[in-house]
């Protein structure tokens, strides 16, 4: 037995070898073929699917096939902006000594998560934009990448692999490496590979090279995941409702995002009475989701599990034949699109809440508009506006009206000025009080022994007119002159 990995080993050398997905290959020898022309619309490619059904192998068999110089960046590669403008833009700009095309591949993008890849999303679309070599990228789920890098990009679609083919391919292997595999252990390798073309040649390996013996070819059985718009298909349009939960559960979606999955998607399959019964029952699978959140009892997640999929599909008494487009909750796009919004309206209503001593919920209920009826006086606004250190996004929000308003601009404007005025005064305040401190340092102890004329003497510090004249100015301490509290009146104390 080699050390190889048969995976590697094996791997397609072009793309005749590449088994199973027929039209996915012809459509990926098209948009290279276009390449060899000219520069065609779509400049990336996005060949997604399950894993271990060929994506990977289709993208190096193509380099190998054309003749294609390839480089490569996977998961275990830091795709942060940086990163891939380094790597993957630069090699989409220079050609090769040869003249030939560069195949850049992008592996897993997909999970473009977390600080480690910030910015790479970005930076992947102005990749796949702005190339002058063709580029591939690689994911499992296709709805995972940004709807603009979807747009941007030819979607190339892989399926499972069919048993029949897996079979014909392990004994293939056998074959070649003169081992003696029996049929029954090749079919249970295959059964359990769930169309994972990949991990059912790792499992021969395996099983192989350990002498394993048949009904031991696996630790266990491999969970297969269906996607969610295979589930939405069995939940909406099947007839099973024992099978329509138990498809809820092998979802990779919580009951509170798959509730969302079925609402938008329940009109494009029901009629109109359906549709009442449907969202009724949607209705009661969402008040069993409210007492979770507030009594954290997830064990009735199951009951919100049933009525979201199993009695949702019973309100259906017509069927509606024909291919249907399922879509994403149109609501979680609503929420992307006033995430900024609601951040500006949470930054004002803390601020409010902070000066009022109040919660930022209170401020959001009660205060708002009284705030942005403040803002909108002449002359109480900049100094609310001030007080508080609203933005111009924040005057905006709170007065009803856009940020580029040239009443927004004048009522900030306004605001900086003052605290700018306030700063300063501040600093003369704490200038002029040092000052007066290094006066009184130098005069010492002694210049109490000075003479003061009398129109110096303060009228509050003199006694009574008669008594006046028994003062000797030579004796004692000499009278200070009161301070004069120069000090401006602050924006803050109105």
């Amino acid at each position: 037995m080699t050390a190889i990995k048969w995976t590697e080993k094996y791997r397609p050398k072009s793309l005749k070898e590449v088994l199973g997905n027929g039209k996915a290959i012809s459509d990926l020898e098209a948009w290279a073929r276009a390449w060899e022309i000219g520069v065609p619309e779509k400049r990336a490619a996005v060949l997604y699917g399950p894993a271990g059904v060929g994506k990977t192998s289709a993208a190096l068999a193509l380099a190998e096939e054309l003749g294609w110089d390839q480089i490569e960046m996977n998961a275990s590669d830091s795709r942060t902006a940086t990163a891939i403008q380094k790597v993957a833009g630069a090699a989409s700009r220079m050609m090769t000594f040869s003249g030939k095309k560069r195949l850049v591949i992008l592996d897993e993008a997909d999970n473009l998560y977390g600080a480690a890849d910030r910015g790479g999303s970005a930076a992947m679309l102005r990749l796949v934009k702005e190339t002058d070599q063709p580029v591939v990228l690689i994911a499992n789920d296709y709805y995972g990448l940004s709807k603009p890098l979807r747009e941007a990009t030819l979607g190339i679609r892989f399926r499972s692999i069919r048993k029949t083919t897996i079979i014909s391919v392990l004994r293939d292997i056998c074959r070649a490496e003169k081992a003696g595999c029996t049929p029954e252990m090749i079919e249970e390798i295959a059964d359990m590979s769930g169309g994972d073309l990949r991990s059912a040649v790792n499992d021969l390996h395996a099983a192989l090279e350990g002498a394993i013996e048949l009904g031991e070819v696996a630790t266990s059985v491999r969970d297969s995941k269906s996607t969610i718009f295979e589930g939405l298909a069995k939940i909406l349009r099947g007839s099973n409702a024992a099978e329509a939960v138990k498809i809820a559960w092998s979802l990779d979606e919580s009951p509170e995002d798959l509730v969302h999955w079925i609402d938008e998607n329940m009109p494009l399959v029901y009629g109109k009475d359906d549709l009442a019964s449907g969202f009724d029952r949607l209705s009661r699978a969402d008040v069993f989701l409210g007492r979770v959140r507030r009594r954290q009892n997830y064990g009735l997640w199951r009951y919100a599990s049933f009525m979201m999929t199993g009695g949702v599909q019973a309100a259906r008494t017509e069927k509606k034949g024909g291919y249907i487009a399922f879509r994403p909750p149109g609501y979680w796009r609503r929420m992307g699109q006033t995430r900024g919004a609601r951040q500006v309206r949470d930054s004002a209503a803390k601020k409010i809440g902070t000066h009022c001593h109040i919660s930022s919920r209170q401020a959001k209920a009660e205060m708002m508009g009284f705030f942005g009826l403040l803002l909108k006086e002449p002359e109480m606004g900049p100094k609310v506006a001030a007080l508080l250190n609203f933005s111009p996004e924040e005057i905006a929000l709170l007065m009803g009206t856009k940020p580029t308003t040239k009443k927004v601009s004048k009522i900030y404007e306004a605001a900086q000025k003052l605290l700018e005025d306030e700063k300063i005064s501040e600093i003369e305040i704490a200038w002029g009080g040092s000052q007066k401190s290094e006066k009184s340092q130098k005069d010492g102890p002694d210049a109490g022994s000075k003479a003061i004329e009398p129109e110096e003497v303060p009228i509050e510090e003199a006694g009574p007119k008669e008594d006046r004249s028994s003062i000797d100015p030579g004796e004692g301490p000499e009278p200070m002159e009161p301070e004069k509290d120069d000090r401006q009146r602050s924006l803050f104390d109105f």
